[in-house]
């Protein structure tokens, strides 16, 4: 059974100036050498299985006496040896016995890794995901990730992507710059899906994009009635500091906690803020929280932050202890 870990501080930011890339690719260059904390951040950590569980009444609007179980998984990176369409069966198992209202899917499906024996195509990982099971459904957003490794979509500039395809035809309905309403026990709570903030990569913009990211976030936002309550998913943090008050609760992954972490905190993390939001659960104008995700990108290497699945229960702090 995956192990209940709790985290649910906030950081601060790092003056660290390396690229992300330079530190994980030396730390997976240590690993292969065989020294003993190496051999752990590629063999055993990226292989295990957490479940992290927050229990929060969020600052923005939330109905008296609700509550809602969300069970996220961020980050799959689907390849092999490090995360087969075996091992996301796994994954996909333990989300479902999470007893959870909602399961949300925080984008990055798609490899980001040179390092591994074979890509899993989202032949394969589509169905896989498509066995989740929730009351309320399952709804995913698309990361960078699905966006770069899909040179179609890079050519046009546009959607629509393989893995968006792929997560719609399981029965995964895919948000971009959207929002829902989900009847939860006689109340309204919406949710919504912003498109990724870094879609296009930086080539296409000197051919002339006009923008690196899919992302509306005035558009989505305006899809949702003043005062209703309402869930934002977002896969990069980095919007966080313009999500206003009224949303409940913003989800995220893309960091993947730094993929490296020393006594809580990254080296690196592919964020302009920085350890500000590398991971957890952060309270400014409203709450954020950010997943450390499943799998990896770069190089096969996690260290302090084992894959997680993350269970927020959302509403009244009283009815959540009972």
């Amino acid at each position: 059974m995956p192990e209940a870990v709790d985290r649910t501080t906030s950081r601060k930011m790092s003056p660290v100036s390396v690229t992300r890339r330079t530190v994980l690719i030396g730390l997976g260059a240590t690993a292969l050498t065989g020294a003993g904390t190496g051999a752990y951040a590629v063999g055993i950590e990226p292989m295990r299985l957490t479940v992290t569980r927050y229990r929060l009444r969020p600052l923005g609007p939330w109905p008296e006496g609700l509550s809602l179980r969300i069970v996220a998984l961020s980050d799959i990176h689907a390849c092999e040896p490090w995360m087969s369409a075996g091992r996301i069966e796994g994954i996909v198992t333990a989300a479902n016995a999470l007893s959870g209202d909602v399961t949300v899917l925080l984008g990055d499906y798609v490899s980001g890794m040179n390092l591994v024996t074979r890509y899993v195509d989202a032949a394969e990982w589509g169905p896989v995901l498509g066995r989740l099971k929730a009351p309320l459904g399952a709804y995913a957003i698309l990361g960078n990730h699905d966006w770069w490794e899909d040179r179609s979509a890079q050519a046009r500039g546009s959607g629509p992507t393989i893995a968006g395809e792929a997560l719609r035809r399981n029965g995964i309905r895919v948000l971009q710059n959207e929002a829902v309403p989900l009847s939860v026990r006689g109340h309204e709570v919406w949710l919504a899906g912003l498109g990724d903030q870094l879609a296009f990569l930086p080539s296409r913009k000197k051919r002339g994009h006009s923008r690196i990211g899919v992302d509306d976030l005035p558009g989505t936002l305006a899809q949702i009635p003043e005062g209703a309550p309402a869930i934002l998913l977002a896969h990069e943090p980095d919007i966080f500091p313009q999500v206003p008050p009224r949303i409940a609760l913003t989800l995220s992954g893309h960091t993947h906690g730094g993929q490296v972490r020393v006594f809580g905190y990254a080296p690196v993390v592919p964020s302009r803020y920085k350890n500000r939001f590398a991971y957890g659960h952060v309270r400014e104008q409203a709450d954020l929280i950010v997943s450390g995700g499943l799998g990896m990108s770069i190089a096969p290497v996690r260290f302090g932050i084992p894959p997680e699945i993350v269970v927020i229960d959302l509403g009244d702090d009283r009815k959540l202890a009972a």
